[in-house]
């Protein structure tokens, strides 16, 4: 038998109403107790079946499970991350980058403002379900946006997570409606600068 230690949700860092006005409670609870957590089941349950089938030698069955894998795997880490890119107003939410960070988002985007133009077109204009990052190409030692689809991880294009902005509908719909352009406009009054600019020093190490 193989020896398997299940994936555990992180705890939420605030409380479900602390990102209102931004994003209600009601979100915060359906997103996080009900797709979050169903993604590390389904992701623990895919990963228990490829190591038997591993045992057995069953590669067919192996191939078969990569993509509940990829994606349930996917959805495990962006929420991970994203949770962490958030924080309420109350608590440093917003604002503007510092140090190290801010000159380089300067550097490839030209400005602060600037950045977040780019950066919310580019994510609104998603077709379907998807995220919007900003990312760290180790090898080029530079920034980097970066679209993905439904709950494929960055890693997969090769940067580094910095932040994530999620455009799946069960991230805004109960309260944005259709609107996707006045979640993402919005959500910058609740990024949590203080840990993309500790994600990008760990990055550039």
């Amino acid at each position: 038998m193989h020896d398997f230690i299940p994936y555990a949700q992180p705890d939420l860092p605030y409380d479900f109403n602390a990102l209102e006005p931004v994003i209600s409670a009601e979100i915060m609870e359906v997103h996080y107790t009900k797709h979050h957590k169903a993604y590390i089941t389904n992701l623990n349950a895919a990963l228990e079946k490829f190591l038997d089938a591993q045992e057995k030698e069953e590669l067919d069955k192996m191939a078969a499970l990569l993509s509940a894998i990829n994606f349930n795997g996917g959805g495990h880490l962006n929420h991970s991350i994203f949770w962490t890119n958030l924080a309420p107003e109350s608590k440093g939410g917003g604002g503007k980058p510092k140090g190290a960070l801010a000159k380089a988002i300067d550097q490839k985007f030209g400005t602060f403002e600037k950045f977040v133009e780019f950066f919310s077109a580019k994510t609104v204009a998603i077709q379907g379900s998807g995220w919007g990052w900003l990312g760290y190409d180790a090898e080029l030692k530079e920034l980097a946006f970066a679209t993905c689809a439904n709950q494929d991880a960055l890693k997969t294009k090769g940067l580094v997570p910095l932040l994530g902005v999620d455009v799946w509908e069960h991230a805004y719909y109960l309260q944005y409606k259709n609107v996707r352009a006045e979640y993402v406009k919005n959500i910058w009054r609740i990024i949590n600068w203080g840990n993309v600019e500790e994600r990008f020093e760990n990055a550039n190490k």
